[in-house]
């Protein structure tokens, strides 16, 4: 508060410009009439103040505020993305799909992690797909830089079932220089799901530090030999057998004649099946032993006369009903009896192919 300062009264109407002061706690407030009116300090309130620090001269030259001047932004440093690094022989054609168990020590209960392994030269554009019914699901794609891995997913035992057919397809190429042309690549293979319950299926191998499954879908140039049959390439190869057989005298034999060989005999106590039961429930075995014995009645069902025999043991017969209620259900052409008892006991069923 100070000389020259708009006030007014707190308690009643009116107020002024205070003049002066009379010692510490008393203002004189200077009404509109020119009465200097003396008034405690704590009854007046300041409305305007006048400062002086800011005032200037009419006649005077306006002060222009002077221009802010902007710090050119710094700018991002350059990036230059090495060339990856070729290596002596990577321009012969390696890649492999990778099964690699999270945790080795809890096989039966670990994740798996899915790895496309580029070990060439080459830069990779590929394709990973499964079977679903009659056709294909495309489950990734992508680019692989040259003499890289490629982490694709995290997969449960659960899904395993989706997986026994996968196609990888790849096309090969080289940037910013001349390269040798590859052929495209287009990879079917059958993924043994059995293979994922043992232990000593996953090998030591150049591309992890853990243990892993690899399957190569080209190696050294050499493509893995694709499921499906080419027509064209099957009828030449059938003339070129007839023609060098022309020679030979023709036998002519039936079509189907009942198999005299031995019997195939599969045992399927868990014990047989797996390495460790550490951490399965009855169910997860049951639906193991059940997915052996489906797997090998699809072996063999086209072996007419062949003789399964399937030893599942007595106990308390859960796994022999479930195996006679698929042999009733999907193999209702196939015979089944109690195998022999003087070789296996009372707990094996013989299984004849028709």
């Amino acid at each position: 508060m100070k000389i020259g300062d708009k006030v007014r009264f707190v308690s009643e109407k009116g107020g002024g410009v205070i003049a002066g002061f009379q010692g510490k706690n008393i203002v004189l407030v200077e009404d509109e009439d020119g009465f200097q009116i003396p008034t405690a300090i704590k009854d007046v309130v300041v409305i305007e103040s006048d400062n002086y620090e800011i005032r200037h001269d009419s006649n005077a030259e306006s002060v222009k505020p002077e221009p802010v001047v902007e710090k050119p932004k710094a700018q991002p440093e350059p990036f230059y993305e090495d060339e990856p690094e070729e290596r002596e022989g990577g321009d012969l054609l390696s890649v492999y799909v990778a099964y690699v168990p999270v945790d080795i020590k809890e096989l039966i209960k670990t994740k798996f992690e899915t790895y496309i392994v580029n070990d060439s030269n080459y830069y990779i554009h590929y394709t990973y797909l499964t079977a679903d019914g009659a056709g294909w699901r495309m489950r990734f794609e992508g680019e692989i830089e040259p003499n890289t891995k490629v982490y694709l997913e995290e997969f449960e035992r659960e899904v395993l079932n989706e997986m026994e057919r996968i196609s990888v397809q790849l096309i090969a190429y080289k940037r910013d220089k001349n390269f040798m042309l590859k052929p495209p690549v287009d990879a079917q293979i059958r993924i043994d799901t059995v293979k994922f319950y043992k232990l000593h299926t996953f090998q030591e191998n150049e591309f992890f530090e853990q243990l892993a499954l690899i399957y190569p879908i080209i190696e050294n140039d050499k493509p893995v030999r694709p499921l499906v049959i080419d027509a064209k390439k099957l009828k030449q190869e059938m003339a070129r057998k007839i023609a060098s057989d022309t020679s030979k005298p023709v036998s002519v034999q039936p079509a189907r004649t009942r198999s005299k060989e031995e019997p195939v005999v599969v045992d399927l106590h868990s014990s047989a099946l797996l390495d460790t039961t550490s951490g399965m429930t009855p169910a997860d075995i049951l639906n193991y032993q059940l997915g052996v014995f489906k797997k090998t009645m699809e072996q063999y069902k086209n072996k007419y006369g062949t003789k399964l025999i399937f030893i599942h043991g007595k106990g308390e017969g859960v796994l022999r009903h479930a195996i006679l209620h698929e042999l009733n259900y999907r193999y209702k052409k196939c015979p089944y009896q109690d195998a022999s008892f003087r070789e296996y006991g009372y707990g094996a069923t013989q299984v004849t192919i028709k």
